[in-house]
């Protein structure tokens, strides 16, 4: 009865180190370490109104966050696009909260949670669609390499 019992040794070490091993480095979340990541991280929740809903806005949130990454005070809204109307200011302030209620608290390492607490972020949001640059005005600052 031994020898029967070996072969399950072989399966069962290999089979329990892969269950451990992706099972707690895919619960952790991603750590922000840069305020880069942070906005970054707030831009990943954000779904903006449908174009049926609303047309394109560029709009502009501050906040603040707590050692923890959870959301200090209220944030508020310091910029929207001037050509707005009123129910597509109202469509992004909501797309916008919303984003904030579903990323936070947000995964701060321990430096960049003392680092940043209570001080405000300004985070854009641009929907715009904006014309391509002209490529004919930076050609003159190309270096030419003969």
């Amino acid at each position: 009865m031994a020898a029967r019992s070996r072969p399950l040794a072989w399966f069962a070490v290999p089979l329990a180190v892969w269950l451990a091993l992706p099972g707690s480095v895919a619960a952790e979340p991603e750590q922000l370490n840069t305020i880069k990541d942070v906005v970054l991280a707030i831009h990943r929740c954000w779904r903006p109104p449908p174009a049926d809903k609303a047309g394109p806005v560029d709009i502009t949130v501050i906040v603040s966050f707590n050692r923890e990454g959870a959301i200090l005070g209220h944030p508020r809204i310091s910029y929207e696009s001037q050509e707005a109307t009123d129910n597509d200011r109202i469509a992004y302030r909501v797309a916008v909260m919303e984003a904030l209620q579903r990323c936070t608290p947000l995964p701060f390492t321990e430096s960049l949670g003392g680092a940043v607490a209570g001080r405000p972020f300004a985070i854009p949001f641009r929907n715009k669609k904006y014309p391509p640059r002209s490529q004919e005005k930076r050609a003159w600052l190309l270096p030419k390499i003969l």
